[in-house]
């Protein structure tokens, strides 16, 4: 079956060619339908951030490998023993492409998502069909296209990323990063009650959409102090939570100089590998007491994620679609950062 793969690891931006990671369409073998598996006929699959990185060779992974996990599709195949969820040949899904195998220490302890067999299932996405564990598939609304739906693990990691900063409602918020991530985490928050909600984004199509979402502030780093519009805008007192979800080192230690007194800092990006973050920790954690941290993938979150599917602005996001054959210009529309989302159309 074509596939979208990584087939020369380095980045893809990287001037010189001998160097420069490559995307291409090659074939690789259908994958068997084991009992408790749902053979899916990709309908879409978006580019997420993290994909250029596994291209990168982020995860030391060997090329050729297939790329993709923000997908949606139709049911072609059921094993005998799929039938949990009541799932159907016919049924309009999307999913999650991580498989937690629920018997490995933190699966038993509430953490998902350092479950110890995490990429058993890691299967790519940009491909004409995708077999995964009948627990990874969600049908779908019936109101929601499927352009749309291949946005629900994104929509999860939003979901996820209100859950740790355990905010209330009347609280400050600022995201850093107008990337779908940001721009998805920005709608979320909007309707759980954020006030001075405010994007910090170099693109101005990128701070015009999270107008249109709901936000009350755009900072355009390149032109403006964002640690003095910051104080502006909270009346000197800073946001009780940033996320940082741009993953640029630059904007990194901003998050944490834009942040109230007891805030809530969470970095939701994937920065560099080798990138390590100078932190005064006698300011930002013993006299600031500021919460530090971050979130890996989005465990617990895709039931409801599915709730709010409906309920999002996520045509914005669809706008910008290639044939499967076309993969490879797919993946340099995104590099270019011209459009929001990137999405690649893998059948009829």
């Amino acid at each position: 079956m074509k596939t979208v793969a990584a087939v020369k690891i380095g980045s893809l931006k990287d001037p010189d060619e001998k160097t420069r990671g490559r995307v291409d369409i090659i074939d690789l073998p259908e994958q068997e339908v084991g009992d408790e598996d749902v053979k899916i006929k990709i309908a879409y699959c978006s580019i997420c951030g993290s994909d250029p990185h596994l291209v990168e060779g982020v995860f030391g992974w060997n090329p050729p490998f297939g790329l993709g996990h923000e997908v949606s599709g139709i049911i072609i195949e059921l094993g005998p023993n799929a039938t949990k969820k009541g799932l159907q040949v016919g049924d309009r899904v999307a999913g999650n492409f991580i498989k937690f195998c629920g018997t490995c220490y933190y699966c038993l302890n509430g953490q998902e998502q350092f479950c110890e067999n995490l990429h058993d299932y890691n299967r790519p996405g940009m491909s004409e069909s995708v077999v995964w564990h009948e627990s990874q598939v969600w049908k779908v609304p019936d109101e929601v296209p499927l352009e749309e739906a291949c946005l629900l693990e994104p929509v999860a990691i939003a979901v996820r990323t209100v859950d740790k900063t355990n905010i209330k409602v009347g609280q400050r918020v600022a995201i850093s990063g107008g990337g779908p991530i940001g721009l998805l985490t920005l709608q979320m928050f909007k309707k759980f009650g954020a006030t001075s909600l405010t994007l910090i984004e170099p693109i101005e199509d990128r701070r015009n959409l999270a107008i249109e979402f709901g936000a009350e502030h755009v900072i355009d780093p390149t032109e403006e102090d964002v640690v003095k519009k910051a104080k502006q805008i909270t009346e000197g007192r800073g946001f009780d939570v940033v996320i940082e979800a741009s993953g640029s080192p630059k904007a990194a230690m901003a998050a944490a100089d834009i942040a109230a007194r007891g805030g809530t800092v969470l970095y939701t990006a994937m920065f560099p590998g080798d990138y390590e973050m100078p932190l005064n920790l006698y300011e930002k954690c013993y006299f600031q007491e500021l919460t530090i941290s971050g979130i890996f993938v989005a465990p617990y979150a895709f039931p409801r994620a599915l709730q709010m599917l409906p309920k999002l602005n996520l045509r914005p996001f669809t706008q910008k679609i290639f044939p499967l054959d076309r993969g490879v210009d797919a993946f340099d529309a995104h590099m270019s950062g011209k459009y929001p989302k990137v999405l690649i159309k893998c059948n009829d």
